[in-house]
């Protein structure tokens, strides 16, 4: 996996390659001029908040901001079988699939979505399509068609991960047409969510609430019990996502709470959290996005209130859950002048997820801050600028 500069850095050269001043892009964005500058120069950390209204000024997608993650060259031809095969979604192939071979791939790339393992399903993912393409046509049934649905949420999670949002996009509109071939009300919440992410990475926070909003009306109507709940509970977790990076601070407190209520109502059908499509819902996952939605409000020590009994939290969950989760612990440790602390948890969080350190792109920029506010190097740092490619 190549390394590209981290968020805050990438933004300075955006800035620069367009002959912008800070001055210029401060006014145009609507932040303050000491704010750009501390970012740019790496004692401020670059929020999702800042990089959509800053984004928006530069004429780009929050994703472009942050900085698109490239590949080595012996995965570009995985790369553009990936895209061949997303492109070619309504030409089915003449394989014969049976309904066991479709289940363990899906299964195999489920769980390499789970542990953060980037590589490999980019070179899984071609034949994975086409084959439950084939399956889906030939079966014709709700069951083969939400297996190709789940197939393109793997190939959502990989591009908006490299944050590949012309990928990203084109994979939940093939996803959501997938949904729509046979009526599957929890695929379609699991599809609603993916589409709400596509906004989320690309910076439109309201739009991708309208999504969420709509979604969770159709899943109330739609489904009933722990299925219901599951679904409402996913979709709430995206909307409090969302809703904590809004512009508007105090509409973005209000919709949140609304979120974070209905979330806990939903996990109050769980006593510990489910895993259906490689999807997580249930009271410790719910307690993560609540910890790093108080952080998107701009309440540090809120969210590390709430990560107090962390350890019982994250036992159990994946690391795709565990390594975010650490990350946003040492960026609010970071806000609180917790330097120490804020390495010490993203130490952990590449520790449980190694590939996170070359693709989080908060967790790149919460350790540039860390190697600039330091001065001197240490160990700890010198190790993770290892991994992450970003030189101390």
């Amino acid at each position: 996996m190549s390394t590209d500069l981290a968020p805050g850095a990438n933004l300075a050269v955006l800035r620069k390659a367009r002959g912008l001043s800070q001055a210029r892009l401060a006014g145009k964005a609507n932040v303050s001029v000491s704010l750009l500058s501390r970012i740019e120069v790496g004692d401020r950390a670059l929020t999702p908040a800042t990089a959509a209204a800053l984004a928006e000024a530069l004429g780009l997608s929050m994703a472009e901001v942050q900085g698109k993650v490239t590949v080595e060259h012996d995965s570009e031809a995985h790369l553009s079988a990936l895209r061949s095969a997303i492109r070619n979604y309504d030409l089915p192939g003449k394989q014969k699939v049976r309904k066991g071979e479709i289940s363990s791939a899906l299964e195999a790339a489920g769980q390499l979505r789970d542990d953060v393992e980037v590589t490999r399903p980019m070179a899984m993912l071609p034949k994975l399509l086409r084959d439950a393409t084939a399956f889906a046509y030939t079966a014709n049934t709700a069951e083969a068609w939400a297996a190709l649905t789940d197939a393109y949420g793997t190939a959502y999670w990989l591009a908006a991960r490299h944050r590949w949002m012309d990928m990203a996009e084109l994979a939940v509109t093939r996803q959501r047409w997938a949904v729509e071939q046979r009526h599957n009300p929890l695929s379609e919440a699991i599809a609603a969510r993916d589409r709400a992410g596509a906004y989320l990475n690309g910076g439109d926070f309201e739009g991708g609430l309208t999504i969420v909003d709509r979604a969770i009306g159709a899943a109330q109507r739609s489904l009933s019990g722990q299925e219901r709940a599951f679904a409402v509970g996913l979709l709430n977790l995206r909307g409090m996502t969302l809703a904590g990076r809004l512009r508007g601070k105090e509409e973005g407190k209000r919709q949140a709470e609304r979120h974070i209520a209905s979330a806990a109502e939903a996990a109050e059908w769980f006593s510990q959290d489910w895993n259906r499509h490689h999807m997580i819902f249930g009271p410790q996952n719910m307690a993560t996005h609540v910890l790093a939605t108080r952080l998107d409000l701009g309440k540090p020590r809120e969210a590390l209130s709430a990560a107090e009994n962390i350890d019982a939290v994250l036992d159990g969950l994946p690391p795709t859950r565990i390594a975010p989760t650490r990350i946003n612990m040492a960026r609010a440790q970071l806000d609180i002048g917790d330097r120490d602390g804020a390495l010490e948890n993203l130490t952990t969080a590449w520790g449980v997820a190694p590939h996170m350190a070359r693709i989080h792109p908060m967790g790149r920029e919460v350790f540039r801050v860390l190697s600039s506010l330091h001065r001197r190097s240490n160990p700890q740092l010198l190790k993770l600028s290892k991994l992450s490619g970003i030189a101390v």
